[in-house]
This record gives structure tokens, C-alpha cells and sequence, in this order.
């Protein structure tokens, strides 16, 4: 058994931010942890009126990513995310404890509105808080009303204490079934704009009328080891691709770094039977600096664990230097198929990755409004 907290709680409540710091708490203090936020589990569209909100998708998508973790090395895994309050997932082979978070209803509608990133309407976010707070669900609670975010930390903490307590047989790990379908790879180094490109893709391909998954790999991808691991990533990415293709997905797009050292073959191992196409964005030195720098200060959306959040100017400037120098190694392999998306906005960068004819299930200018 390997032991889960998952950490859950109407938009807004906090789950997300509290869960990266329980998770950061336990590896500064040598634990092998793992985190995963559950949203990132089941980015497939249209979802089904069987499946509403994707709870089921999500569920099956973290079994198999737990068991991942545990395969290599974590002995304990952070959850962070939304669940039905009808519905109590079941991870098997993991001990999981499951803590909802809670604030009084006028701290939420004043936390809501400045959420980075939105999420819905207040009124449904009221309503979803409302529901949870009568369900049952959960193993407890944890108010954080009127609490700073290193206090509310700090009383989650102290609430599941003795949570990582499990003993038995490892999960099974997730059945390997070669997949095929279109898989797009939006690569690069810090600052070309991977996520950016690669979600505008994702989204004119929904448009366009496509079943489609989408999946960032540094998000599948904080494991036990505690740096960049290619084969964990391919390995989720393989499971998650699985439940999507079952859903009747078409594509994938799947967006994170790449390197001239062979990352490739991990993915190629992982998706045997897929149709699959790197793209890689390139960017100058000075459209790097532009994009890099002002993220000290603000993310281009709230992901858990923003590398370049918080850093200090001459810490970003070494970015840019790495980011270059890595871009200069990246141009020598020819890793995949090249865009230069210096001094171009997101929707021209999507279009001449378009135009490169690397994503057939989208032709060039299809889908923009």
C-alpha cells in the first residue's frame, strides 16, 4: 500500500497551494514523495454526460499515475483537486486519506473573484461548497477561515499527522495496452511557449469538433526523484492517453521540455502504436529575456510548483543563459521539427506550428474565430 492525502475543496479554497507546500515540507525533510493535482488528469473534451465533471476519468487516470509513483520510488503521493461529493474514488492499492478544506462562504466569494486563472461563476463555487460541506466524502475537515497560507499549512499538517502510516503490497501497476491516435509534442526550452502554443492548439482542435486530450508533462512528472524524469513522464503520459483513447479520443497534445540527450526514446517506447510528431519551438536571446524575466513576479498560470515564480532578477537572467545555451544544443541535435516563434504572439506561433502539417487533425487557420 502506498498512503495518499488528497487534499480537496471547492475552487478557491486553497487545496492547491497547500498541497505543493505539504509536498515541498516532505521532501525538504527527505521524504520521496510524489504530488499530482487531479485536474491535470483529465483534460479530455467533450466530457461525457455518464462522467460529469470527469470525476470517474480522473480517478482511473490517478490510479494509474500513483502506481507509477510508487514504481519509481515514491513511498507516499500528495493529491491536490476537486472530487463529487457523491463519489469517494477508490485508488487501489493506496492507503488514501482525504481532507476537505473549508473557509466561511464570505472569505470564498472574496478569495474567488482574484483566483488566478478563474475556474466559473461564484455562485456555482458557493453552491459546489455548500454541497460538499454536507456530504460525507471526506475523512475530515480542516477550516482555514481568517488563516494565512504557511498557517493553513501548518493546520493541515498538524490534522494528518500519521497519514503516511501504510504497510502492504505496492499498487498494481496500470496494464500496458499500446495505443494508437495522433500525438502532437509541443517541446522546447523555458520561455518559447510551449504551454501557451501548445493549449491554443488543444483548443482550436476542440473546436474544430475533435475529441481531444491535452497533458502537460512537468505535471505529470513531480516524482520521488526530484528532477526531470522522462521515463516516469512517458510512462503517465502512456496511462493517461489510454483512458483518453478509450473516451474516444482522436489526439493528444502534450506540452513540456525536451533535451538532445535521447528523451525522445522514453515516449517512443511508451506510445509503440501512436502517429506521433515533436515540434520544436525556438526563440532569440532577446525574445527569451522578454518572456522569462517578468515571470519572477507572476506565472503565465497557476501551476503548482512555477519554477521561475519568485526568483530573483539575477537568478531569471541565469535562466535565459541556460535557456539559450540549452536552445543552442536542442538546434545541433534538429530535435524535431523547428518553429521560430521570436517576436510572434501565441495565436501566430499556433499557426505556424500549423502550417508545419505536424497535427493532421487540424489543418492551417482551422478552428480560430
Amino acid at each position: 500500500m502506498i498512503p495518499v492525502l488528497w487534499l480537496c475543496g471547492p475552487p478557491g479554497v486553497g487545496k492547491t497551494c497547500v498541497a505543493w507546500r505539504v509536498y515541498t515540507h516532505l521532501r525538504e525533510g527527505g521524504v520521496a514523495a510524489a504530488y499530482v493535482d487531479i485536474d491535470q488528469l483529465g483534460m479530455c473534451y467533450p466530457e461525457r454526460d455518464s462522467d460529469s465533471g470527469r470525476y470517474r476519468l480522473k480517478a482511473r487516470n490517478l490510479a494509474s499515475v500513483v502506481a507509477n509513483f510508487a514504481a519509481f520510488g515514491a513511498t507516499c503521493v500528495v493529491v491536490s483537486g476537486v472530487v463529487d461529493p457523491s463519489y469517494r474514488p477508490a485508488v487501489p492499492g493506496a492507503a488514501a486519506t482525504l481532507c476537505r478544506l473549508r473557509v466561511d462562504r464570505d472569505e470564498l466569494v472574496r478569495r474567488f473573484p482574484g483566483r488566478s486563472g478563474g475556474g466559473g461563476p461564484v455562485a456555482g463555487v458557493v453552491a459546489s461548497a455548500e454541497e460538499l460541506d454536507a456530504g460525507t466524502i471526506a475523512d475530515l475537515c480542516v477550516d482555514t477561515t481568517g488563516l494565512a497560507m504557511p498557517e493553513a499549512v501548518a493546520a493541515v499538517e498538524a490534522a494528518t499527522e500519521g497519514w503516511r502510516t501504510a504497510a502492504g503490497a505496492p499498487p498494481p501497476l496500470p496494464v500496458f495496452v499500446p495505443t494508437d491516435g495522433q500525438v502532437l509534442w509541443v517541446s522546447g526550452v523555458p520561455g518559447v511557449g510551449t504551454s501557451t502554443v501548445g493549449y491554443a492548439i488543444y483548443e482550436r482542435t476542440l473546436r474544430s469538433g475533435r475529441t481531444t486530450g491535452y497533458l502537460d508533462l512537468r505535471q505529470i512528472g513531480f516524482g520521488a526523484r526530484g528532477q526531470v524524469d522522462h521515463q516516469l513522464r512517458a510512462a503517465n503520459a502512456a496511462a493517461v492517453w489510454r483512458a483518453y483513447r478509450d473516451l474516444g479520443a482522436d489526439g493528444l497534445v502534450i506540452v513540456g521540455g525536451i533535451d538532445a540527450h535521447g528523451a525522445e526514446a522514453h515516449y517512443a517506447r511508451a506510445l509503440p502504436a501512436a502517429t506521433p510528431a515533436v515540434c520544436r519551438l525556438h526563440a532569440n536571446r532577446a525574445d527569451l529575456a522578454d518572456r522569462i524575466l517578468p515571470r519572477g513576479e507572476r506565472g503565465s498560470w497557476p501551476q503548482p510548483g512555477d519554477p521561475l515564480l519568485g526568483l530573483p532578477v539575477e537568478r531569471l537572467r541565469q535562466v535565459v543563459e541556460r535557456a539559450v545555451a540549452d536552445g543552442g544544443e536542442l538546434e545541433l541535435a534538429e530535435t524535431g521539427v523547428r518553429v521560430d516563434s521570436s517576436g510572434l504572439g501565441v495565436a501566430e506561433t499556433a499557426d505556424a506550428v500549423l502550417a508545419t502539417g505536424v497535427w493532421p487533425l487540424l489543418e492551417s487557420g482551422q478552428g480560430q474565430k
